[in-house]
């Protein structure tokens, strides 16, 4: 099913927009891996499932499971369901066992989908399941995405860009006042590099702290 339904999907993004994929010479062989991107609108994991080459097993509010379509890409494909402001311990066991078993698993580090079309301060859930896992990390930047629903409404063909940045591991420990403070600085880390592979609008909080390797 999750090959039929990505399959269905590029050949979807391919007619009704106009969708660029740019770095792909950054993908890895595969797993391990801790993919990581923007979220701007419901079906971006669905087009980074869409892009990759590799299964990726992406982890998902429950609130999704409502959501036309996008609901039911994200079932099918065996998506991790977690639930909303709260500690999820089901949710963090089945994430480490996809990392453990070479997979590659994909979470928005946001935490949920941006009030405002640009960064978001990131969460640290995903540093404690980096850090657990022991495994690398894959930036992919989305622009677009936000825009989808609108220009398809008034007939036109939206332009989707995919941007796969460089591999890279969380930075060896620095001296903070606190195990909390570690982990946002981590966090922090984790959405700069996100930053570096979008268009200044698309920074928000990160803005300032981008170095322009893009």
């Amino acid at each position: 099913m999750y090959g039929f339904f990505k399959s269905v999907l590029r050949g979807l993004l391919r007619v009704l927009t106009h969708y660029e994929v740019k770095g792909e010479q950054n993908l890895p062989a595969g797993g391990p891996l801790l993919l990581v991107f923007n979220h701007l609108a419901w079906w971006d994991a669905p087009v980074a499932m869409a892009t990759l080459p590799w299964r990726m097993t992406a982890m998902a509010l429950k609130d999704l499971q409502r959501v036309p379509l996008t609901g039911q890409v994200l079932s099918l494909s065996g998506s991790i369901w977690v639930d909303r402001g709260r500690y999820d311990r089901e949710a963090l066991r089945q994430a480490l066992a996809v990392l453990k078993g070479g997979g590659v698993l994909g979470i928005a580090p946001e935490g949920r989908m941006s009030v405002t079309g640009a960064l978001e301060r990131g969460k640290t859930g995903p540093v404690f399941i980096a850090r657990k896992a022991d495994v690398p990390i894959l930036p992919v930047g989305l622009t677009g995405t936000e825009r989808l629903l609108g220009e398809l409404g008034r007939l036109r063909r939206p332009h989707l860009t995919v941007n796969i940045g460089p591999v890279f591991r969380l930075p060896e420990g620095g001296v903070h006042a606190s195990r909390k403070e570690e982990r946002q600085a981590d966090a922090d880390f984790i959405m700069e590099r996100l930053a570096e592979l979008l268009p200044p609008e698309y920074r928000g909080v990160y803005a300032d702290g981008v170095k322009e390797r893009t």
